[in-house]
């Protein structure tokens, strides 16, 4: 297969250090991987690391020939840009600058944002707005940096979908900010998959493959911790959609694996499934 294939940091084993990450990616035959900065304050903690801290990650990268080539940015679910909270929206973008650039120093070509305006608090008019403003702020500073910054399609149905992610572009307005749809949670909300794909095909820089369960009106859905076939995702339909399409970008297979009794050997068997069903589609 031409395009590359990713892990989340979070499949492989949690308290390991980025050299051994680095490594066991390699090892088992990944091309990259996307490195977490989720709501916790320890992975926050990393966009604050000094020079010389980041410097040894480099060096790792280097000696391990595997880079990491995206970041999953999702700090601002503690943080949004559309809480009420001033501080809140001041902490917000003073983690976007320091993501990008944390991918400025160490590479990293894409940064995918979560879309949420807000996500503890209650979603309104009020709240979309202050998002887009953040938004515009976080584009012209990641433009200025030559870092892209891609939007998930979500778990919430503020942006559910890359027809939603389109009616967010038109504020934003910038070939800066692009789209990185994940085919669980497009399905999970019973989107035509195949079409959200072709839609926005020109702004889709990455895609994230995991499978999910469907929101009814009875279940609020599930959007992790799925196995590979077990959801209601359509992988084959989707893979070939994209090749149609003459998509040339990468894989990042998203698990949650890390404190699994053996997660080496689930993200190696998850590997596997994703590689059969993209070679069935022509990949």
């Amino acid at each position: 297969m031409d395009n590359l294939l990713g892990i989340y940091e979070k499949a492989l084993p949690k308290d390991i250090s980025w050299e051994e990450r680095l490594r066991i990616s390699k090892d088992i035959g990944f091309d990259f991987i996307e490195v977490s900065i989720d709501e916790s304050y320890d992975r926050i903690s990393r966009l604050y690391w000094s020079k010389s801290q980041r410097l040894e990650l480099i060096k790792s990268i280097m000696h391990n020939d595997i880079p990491i080539m995206s970041m999953c940015f999702s700090a601002h679910r503690r943080f949004p840009f559309g809480s009420i909270v001033k501080e809140n929206r001041e902490k917000a973008f003073e983690l976007m600058e320091k993501a990008i650039l944390f991918a400025r120093d160490l590479g990293i070509r894409v940064i995918q944002m979560a879309g949420y305006d807000v996500y503890y608090e209650q979603s309104t008019a009020e709240t979309r707005q202050r998002f887009i403003e953040g938004l515009k702020k976080s584009v012209a500073l990641a433009e200025k940096y030559q870092v892209m910054l891609a939007m998930e399609t979500m778990d919430t149905a503020f942006i559910n979908s890359i027809t939603r992610y389109l009616e967010i572009h038109k504020d934003v307005n910038s070939p800066w900010f692009t789209v990185y749809p994940d085919l669980g949670n497009l399905s999970a909300w019973g989107n035509n998959v195949n079409e959200e794909l072709k839609k926005g095909f020109s702004k889709i820089v990455a895609v994230h493959v995991k499978d999910t369960l469907p929101v009814t009106k009875n279940f609020p859905g599930q959007f992790r911790d799925v196995p590979f076939g077990k959801g209601c995702v359509d992988f084959i339909s989707a893979f070939k959609t994209l090749k149609s399409l003459n998509y040339r970008g990468p894989f990042l297979i998203e698990m949650w694996s890390e404190k699994s009794q053996d997660p080496i050997s689930e993200v190696v068997a998850a590997k596997e499934w994703v590689l059969e069903r993209l070679s069935e589609a022509g990949f």
